[in-house]
């Protein structure tokens, strides 16, 4: 998660382009179809009408990773008609845990049927999709002193080439897409509230995770990414499941 202190202290503030150093890096994604899935609506899947920042880390790393850096995403553009498509799947309902597959391993009688473990669910999901990834390079307190410029470089020869270390999917393994440097598309015109949104997704160093929300709203194609997410006591998430009901409009 990024500190507001550690990218706009400063002359930062100063700079314009929300007071990062460097103009945003741009990559083009497109595909067939795309799932971004809503929280509160987890066994049946509907899909986000637009792709999530967390989402576009996961094509960027794709693309290009090292320890040394992460990303920050700052706008999503939309550049095809936002289309749904709603199909109808065999999904496993439930995952076998170490313990099971420890028991199985130990017992060649014991087995594991997944036909009676499996159940038909409906997904919406976005067709023929492309998106615009605006995003910035933080680099990690280990990697103080190391050119943020050579990484940008990397990333972009990367992008040109059309290498990566594995194949960017979009929300979803099975929805793969194709990657290109940025063109002259310009993003849809619609305006549109999309709720509440995962932001990032934090590792504390006591394990587990922690996830950040934000606000999102689509202007014109266009969402911009907050650096900060809502606070802890602005978004209401309950321990018996996934609902994200933003508090105190």
């Amino acid at each position: 998660m990024v500190s507001g202190t550690a990218v706009r202290s400063g002359p930062a503030e100063r700079r314009g382009n929300g007071g990062w150093v460097f103009p945003d890096l741009v990559v083009e994604v497109a595909g067939p179809l795309a799932c971004f899935t809503r929280p509160e609506l987890k066994v049946e899947r509907v899909s986000y009408p637009v792709m999530t920042p967390s989402a576009a880390v996961g094509v960027l790393e794709s693309i290009f990773w090292k320890p040394e850096f992460r990303y920050v995403i700052t706008a999503i553009e939309v550049l095809r008609p936002v289309e749904w498509s709603s199909v109808r799947r065999n999904e496993v309902k439930s995952v076998v845990s170490a313990g099971e597959v420890a028991a199985l391993r130990k017992d060649p009688r014991r087995r594991y049927d997944v036909e009676r473990d499996r159940d038909q669910r409906n997904a919406m999901l976005l067709r023929d999709v492309a998106y615009r990834i605006r995003a910035q390079i933080v680099l990690a307190s280990h990697a103080s002193g190391v050119a943020q410029e050579k990484y940008r470089e990397q990333l972009r020869r990367r992008v040109d080439k059309g290498a990566c270390f594995s194949q960017p999917f979009l929300g979803c393994r099975e929805f793969s897409c194709d990657f290109r440097p940025a063109t002259g598309l310009r993003p849809i015109d619609r305006d549109e509230e999309l709720g509440v949104m995962l932001h990032s997704i934090v590792r504390p160093k006591s394990g587990g995770e922690e996830y950040r929300w934000f606000r999102a709203q689509l202007h014109g194609g266009v969402m911009e990414v907050p650096l900060q997410p809502l606070g802890p006591q602005q978004v209401a998430m309950p321990a018996s499941g996934w609902r994200a009901d933003a508090q105190g409009r």
